[in-house]
């Protein structure tokens, strides 16, 4: 095995000082440097472990074209793509060697070679994907935020209940190996009670003519669900159990979305989450988990493969890797594979999705921000 194979299967450890955090990161150029750094890596034999599945994807935007160079990585592609432009899919399938291209979402439903379907379009539009493609008995990846609301994710988990197949949500977070190797040791007891998590989430995104995806209220737009549902998810993560209080305040757009918020939760256990979002100011996405022997500081956290840990006792840094950025979108695919062939911890990350949705829910409900499709 590489050395560069080795490391992103292998957690690491470095007790020495980590050098001082870059500023915030523009998502789109760092999904780019972060597939630049593996490209011509030797791909990582123990990613993809469970039988293979075939894959077909709902949509032709940026995380279609994330999951199709995911693929290649792997020596894989996809089998076949719709989308409600024929041109776009037509286009997509030439650049990525997909062999199909489906005339509507119903045609790739009915394909039987396809085993799993990834969910790529807008927010707003994913429970009618979800219908379609769980009726059909399609194992299904959705890209977050899975759904608007409790009430949608209940009716997809219902149906993928009625027609034994999986459904998964893609948020990164749950999926990457930092996450799984840090979960490991605090199951072990090395830090000791989580205590409290702080979360912060901020882009800046310019309003325009504000009917962009994420300040349009038709497109499911705000804060919650396109960059809250990390910081919430790696909340949750970390918790003993879903939180059982929740407050916070909220700043809306003209358009009726939300702009900014804070939100505080605490679970019956005691633990705190307190999360900071924007959409029209930058800040850093850090995350500092607090244990009774430790913190844990994490940059970068949606797609991170590493963390530092600051010890109470005598403030020493000990650096944790795990994983590899530029592999995000395949521990998505191989965790929805894995459970497809029986792995019941992966299949309960479901679980972990639904109370975040609670949350964001209740959250946004609160704020009286209410989209076309629930009203």
């Amino acid at each position: 095995m590489s050395e560069a194979t080795q490391q992103a299967a292998t957690p690491q450890v470095n007790a020495g000082k980590k050098d001082a955090a870059p500023g915030p990161r523009d998502a789109a150029v760092a999904a780019s440097e972060a597939f630049a750094a593996v490209a011509d890596q030797p791909f990582p034999t123990d990613v993809f472990t469970a039988p293979q599945l075939t894959w077909a994807v709902i949509g032709c935007g940026v995380i279609a074209n994330q999951m199709a160079q995911s693929m290649a990585l792997a020596g894989r592609r996809i089998h076949g793509v719709a989308n409600r432009t024929r041109s776009k899919a037509e286009a997509f399938a030439q650049r990525y060697g997909v062999e199909r291209v489906y005339q509507s979402a119903e045609e790739l439903y009915a394909d039987p070679a396809v085993d799993a379907v990834y969910i790529t379009t807008p927010h707003n539009t994913h429970i009618r994907y979800l219908r379609g493609a769980l009726a059909a008995g399609k194992n299904v990846l959705c890209e977050k935020s899975i759904t608007l609301n409790s009430e949608e994710l209940a009716e997809a988990r219902e149906l993928a209940s009625r027609n034994h197949v999986v459904l998964m949500d893609a948020t990164t977070i749950l999926h990457m190996p930092l996450y799984q190797e840090l979960l490991r040791r605090v199951r072990a007891g090395e830090f000791g009670r989580m205590n409290l998590a702080q979360l912060n989430f901020g882009s800046y995104k310019e309003y325009g003519d504000l009917t962009n995806r994420f300040y349009n209220i038709n497109l499911a737009g705000g804060a919650m669900l396109d960059i809250g549902v990390y910081a919430l998810s790696l909340m949750r993560l970390f918790m003993d159990g879903a939180p059982t209080e929740v407050v916070s305040l909220g700043n809306l757009a003209k358009t009726g979305v939300d702009e900014a918020g804070g939100i505080v939760c605490r679970n019956a256990q005691g633990q705190l989450g307190v999360v900071s979002l924007t959409l029209h100011s930058k800040q850093p996405k850090r995350a500092v988990l607090s244990f009774d022997r430790c913190y844990i500081e994490v940059m970068d956290y949606p797609r991170a493969d590493r963390a530092t840990i600051v010890w109470t006792a005598d403030g020493h840094r000990e650096e944790v890797r795990a994983g590899v950025e530029g592999y995000a979108l395949c521990y998505e695919m191989a965790d929805l594979e894995s459970a497809v062939a029986g792995d019941a911890s992966k299949a309960a990350l479901l679980g972990y999705a639904s109370d975040v949705m609670d949350v964001m829910t209740k959250v946004r409900r609160s704020w009286g921000v209410v989209y076309p499709e629930e009203r």
